[in-house]
């Protein structure tokens, strides 16, 4: 069931529902009930609705299939069809209608029974019980619309029905984001820190250190103002 506006009425397309959720109950019978009261009370009723929420299909086996079950079943089903038929025949000719509805219901059984039998024998065993199916909602929300939200809870609280605002689930739109200003660091945006010692991960790469030439070697001596072997004269060996 859809939230709709003011008027009632269902949106043609599925819409999901917008409101204040002013009760929530474990089965649906509670949540039924509470509209109904509601409604008792002369509360315009078409500004709430119920929301069933964490949906689960539910299959409940009813019984085991075999082929004498099939069979009563299907007489069963072809003897009402027949006794629709042969009522209506009988209405519409001249004679007695008992004379046309025992034929049809004798009939339309063994037809009916005929067909269960052999759609039983085409399914070959692979389903040899019978079921029902149904949604069941493990939390039923109830919402009204904002404007009447005060008077619902009212006309609850006085029936003993507990309500509380806004638990479980938040029905209203999601409000658009707001891109940061400029200038201004987000979370995402700041420098997270990192080991101790160590710079943030998003500062600037350092330059390279440059390295410190002493001023002396390792026998004293200063590294500066020595003078330069003489480039050798015309003849004369070079020395390493």
């Amino acid at each position: 069931m859809a939230f709709s506006s003011s008027r009632g009425g269902v949106p043609p397309t599925p819409t999901l529902p917008t409101g204040v959720q002013i009760a929530a109950f474990d089965t649906y019978l509670e949540a039924q009930r509470a509209v109904d009261l509601l409604s008792d009370k002369e509360f315009e009723v078409q500004h709430t609705t119920i929301v069933g929420t964490d949906l689960r299909m539910v299959e409940r086996i009813t019984g085991r299939l075999s082929y004498p079950r099939v069979a009563l079943a299907g007489a069963m089903s072809g003897a009402w069809f027949g006794l629709f038929v042969g009522l209506l025949f009988g209405l519409l000719s001249e004679g007695s209608t008992l004379v046309m509805l025992l034929p049809a219901l004798v009939i339309g059984a063994a037809f009916g029974m005929l067909f269960a039998l052999v759609s039983y024998a085409f399914t070959g065993g692979k389903r040899d019980f019978t079921s029902s199916s149904q949604v069941v909602a493990s939390r039923y929300a109830l919402l009204c619309e904002q404007s009447r939200v005060g008077e619902a809870m009212r006309l609850l609280g006085e029936a003993g029905i507990r309500t509380r605002v806004g638990t479980d689930a938040t029905w209203q739109q999601p409000a658009p984001a707001v891109p940061p200003a400029a200038g201004s660091y987000s979370a995402q945006q700041a420098p997270q820190p990192g080991p101790v010692g160590a710079p943030p991960a998003d500062a600037p790469p350092q330059a390279p250190a440059r390295s410190f030439t002493p001023l002396e070697d390792e026998h004293g001596n200063p590294r500066y103002g020595q003078r330069r072997p003489a480039a050798p004269q015309d003849g004369e060996e070079r020395t390493s």
